[in-house]
């Protein structure tokens, strides 16, 4: 795998380079890692209603073909695009997306944050009231307990194209988080959006990109 810290770079240049390597590539061409941010902006999903943004302002909604609903992405984001060839990897759709998840909740644990995965909700999860708690979640939480006690740390929308992957994750580490409140992050009302900062972790930009990169190198391996 290819790993390219790009910096902060423009959101809808970088989607569009995503969409050229995965129609370019060849079954010989090797698997690239990007890791950068954006400066502020919206994504909306394929599945993505327009009715969850709320108040866009004067930050601008890219329409893309990754999955799931609307999101933000802005500095102090540490944005994570893997580009896999599926079929050489030997693992399916589901398998990706449950090592993609498990890297982010290593990581967070290389920091001292429990993340926790909520069922039929993509993404990353912490406990608002003790991050730091190891004991795993009880009972069932659903969207329509609005995520109580919970805060989303890291989302997550694939796209997946002739066998290989392009989009990929978002792990919050210092940024902004008042944008998150123009939307209904991934389509669920009421969700709160945390960072690593908020959640008592004051750990630069580039040594959490270096930390979650390689947990998706180890990860993401055939």
């Amino acid at each position: 795998m290819q790993v390219k810290l790009l910096g902060q770079v423009n959101y809808l240049d970088t989607y569009q380079a995503m969409q050229e390597f995965t129609a370019q590539r060849q079954p010989d061409t090797p698997d690239a890692l990007w890791l950068c941010q954006h400066p502020p902006v919206f994504t909306q999903g394929l599945a993505g209603l327009a009715g969850h943004v709320l108040n866009a302002g004067d930050i601008p909604v890219i329409p893309t073909n990754r999955g799931g609903q609307v999101t933000y992405h802005g500095p102090g984001q540490v944005m994570a695009y893997p580009m896999i060839n599926l079929q050489r990897a030997g693992y399916f759709v589901k398998e990706y997306v449950y090592r993609l998840e498990e890297a982010v909740i290593r990581t967070l644990a290389h920091f001292g944050i429990t993340g926790h995965r909520v069922a039929s909700a993509p993404g990353i999860y912490v406990r608002l009231a003790d991050p730091f708690a190891h004991t795993a979640l009880t009972g069932p939480v659903t969207p329509g307990a609005l995520f109580k006690g919970l805060g989303k740390i890291s989302a997550l929308g694939i796209k997946v194209s002739r066998q290989s992957t392009y989009h990929g994750l978002a792990l919050n580490v210092k940024m902004d988080l008042e944008p998150f409140g123009r939307i209904n992050p991934c389509g669920h009302v009421g969700l709160q959006s945390v960072d690593l900062f908020t959640m008592g972790v004051d750990a630069s930009w580039e040594e959490v990109a270096d930390v979650l990169g390689h947990k998706l190198h180890q990860l993401l391996a055939p």
